[in-house]
């Protein structure tokens, strides 16, 4: 297995596949999950002569569980050391959820020539709480009540996530994939409680309104309008203005998770961005 070692000590998991003198897309999976969380993209990529990319954040699945660190300006630097040791330029940098505030903090900081682009899928930027100056957020209660969860049986809380809202699978005549609860269920086990507890703060109080408004290259937002984890009109749409070259793609109905109930639209449309 493949890692790199950050400043702190931190060893964080990636895997590196295709051509070393192609184009990289790197891969920035969501709480609580892993690089796995990746694979239909990757293989997708790969198979159109992409190098691609993908990391286990700090304390979650194959990289190290560690005491801290598991809040975003942390989660951008180990980006940034995965991007230095592997000498990567113009790279696309795709998020999902979590993933997409990571991306949005290390794209706005990235050395020249590192990032190309950028794609916020299903992202938590600008912010998720509500606040004074965040209206439409979601109230703290709602993330206490994950940390709650959380810690009275993570297990069952994990079961629980992509059984219901993630996929959607709570919505009248959904196609339920007993494999997609289970491979998320799994990937979510593989990681530290810990780091998965702290990470809520970090996904749900971090404010990204900075970041997207320094970022220079073109920025994708892909949001789906059913999406029950990160609420579609207090994301996707505020996100897409704060950008300098940003555009918005919405989809009709699609959930949180689209990238893996909806992959056969999604894939493609990735590809024409990261052509165009």
């Amino acid at each position: 297995m493949s890692f790199v070692t950050t400043k702190d000590g931190a060893n964080i998991f990636y895997k590196d596949w295709g051509p070393r003198n192609a184009q990289p897309i790197v891969f920035h999976h969501g709480w609580p999950l892993s690089a796995d969380d990746w694979d239909t993209q990757m293989l997708y990529f790969l198979g159109k002569g992409y190098r691609v990319i993908a990391h286990d954040r700090r304390g979650h699945g194959r990289s190290s569980q560690t005491a801290d660190g598991h809040e975003m300006d942390t989660y951008a630097a180990d980006v940034a050391a995965l991007t230095d040791a592997l000498d990567l330029k113009n790279a696309v940098h795709i998020g999902h959820s979590t993933g997409g505030g990571e991306v949005a903090r290390y794209v706005a900081r990235a050395k020249p020539g590192r990032a190309a682009k950028a794609v916020l899928v299903s992202a938590v930027p600008p912010i998720m709480l509500k606040t004074a100056a965040n209206p439409g957020g979601l109230p703290l209660e709602v993330f206490d009540g994950f940390r709650a969860a959380l810690a009275a049986n993570r297990a069952q809380f994990f079961i629980d996530v992509p059984t219901g809202p993630f996929y959607g699978f709570n919505r009248p005549g959904a196609k339920v994939s007993q494999g997609l609860i289970d491979r998320w269920w799994l990937q979510g086990m593989m990681g530290a409680a810990n780091a998965h507890y702290e990470c809520i703060k970090a996904f749900s109080e971090t404010d990204f309104t900075e970041d997207l408004k320094k970022i220079e290259v073109p920025v994708l937002v892909m949001h789906g309008t059913d999406d029950q984890v990160v609420p579609y009109a207090d994301s996707g749409p505020l996100s897409a203005k704060l950008l300098k070259h940003g555009t918005l793609k919405s989809y009709d109905g699609y959930p949180h998770g689209m990238l893996s109930t909806h992959a056969d639209v999604i894939n493609p449309d990735l590809l024409a961005f990261v052509k165009g």
